[in-house]
């Protein structure tokens, strides 16, 4: 319902529910001062969905799992006999010339019950627009630094999010040289973080390949693929061109909030990528 204007002065404008803010953000120079701003795509003023993340990246994580099973064979390598009825014993199949039960699933050494299969479906679907959502989601939370700072980043005071820097920081091809940057912005304690939180993971995953654990630091997205190469090597940092940035980039595990910096070349083909016209 519209409101009513005073008296003597028109009708009021009707008023704009469900409108939507861009936000601003200032654009960093790689010597790490702050310039003129530069209006970000309507996808990070989207409302903060965790339901929808969440959904979102065990999606992507479930067609990347493998299908497996035992083999068919197992536990019925064995050479058994049954007694028959009517001896007062049980009916399980037992070892040749002894009492001693095999390859029921009741015995030691048996066969599985209920052993997994090839056959099993573990991929999971979302509907394209929950997925769109979740990925607009996660764009949102990169502004939020509490978010950032629930993720275990080290985010310091004042700093605005997300960090959009000049196109120079696509030509940093040495680690030294993504260093003196990032210890510039304030952000290499994030890096030296992940760094030291490097460990040897628990469990049986040590004897498949998987030895040791390193938190998730810094993800820069730049405008196409094989540039920031300097950053490559960094702990925790990942470098994603604009075209394959994913939910799962922007929320690593599902947490969203990590610490992301753009190119300003990544945020205008970002723009492209959603379909928003230049402001």
């Amino acid at each position: 319902m519209t409101p009513s204007a005073p008296a003597g002065e028109g009708p009021a404008p009707a008023a704009r529910e469900h409108a939507t803010p861009h936000h601003r953000v200032h654009v960093t120079s790689v010597a790490g001062k702050a310039g003129a701003t530069v209006l970000l795509p309507l996808a990070f003023s989207a409302p903060f969905r965790p339901d929808l993340i969440r959904r979102a990246i065990d999606a992507a994580q479930s067609h990347q799992r493998q299908p497996y099973g035992t083999s068919p064979k197992a536990g019925l390598r064995h050479s058994v006999y049954w007694s028959g009825k009517g001896r007062g014993v049980a009916r399980t199949p037992r070892l040749m010339d002894s009492m001693r039960g095999a390859q029921a699933p009741n015995t030691v050494g048996g066969r599985p019950t209920h052993p997994p299969v090839v056959d099993r479906i573990w991929t999971k679907k979302i509907n394209r627009k929950e997925r769109a959502l979740a990925f607009a989601s996660a764009l949102g939370a990169t502004r939020d630094p509490a978010l950032a700072k629930a993720r275990g980043h080290a985010v310091p005071s004042g700093l605005h999010l997300p960090v959009v820097l000049e196109d120079p920081v696509e030509g940093v091809a040495t680690s030294d040289d993504a260093r003196a940057l990032l210890e510039r912005l304030k952000l290499w304690s994030d890096v030296a973080r992940a760094r030291d939180g490097v460990h040897v993971r628990s469990g049986r995953g040590k004897r498949r390949g998987r030895v040791r654990r390193s938190p998730r630091s810094l993800l820069l997205v730049t405008s196409a693929p094989g540039k920031a190469r300097g950053f490559r090597n960094l702990a925790g940092v990942d470098v994603v061109p604009v075209v394959r940035l994913g939910t799962e980039d922007l929320a690593p595990g599902g947490a969203a909030g990590r610490l992301t910096l753009f190119s300003l070349a990544a945020v205008e083909g970002l723009r492209a990528r959603l379909g928003e016209a230049a402001p």
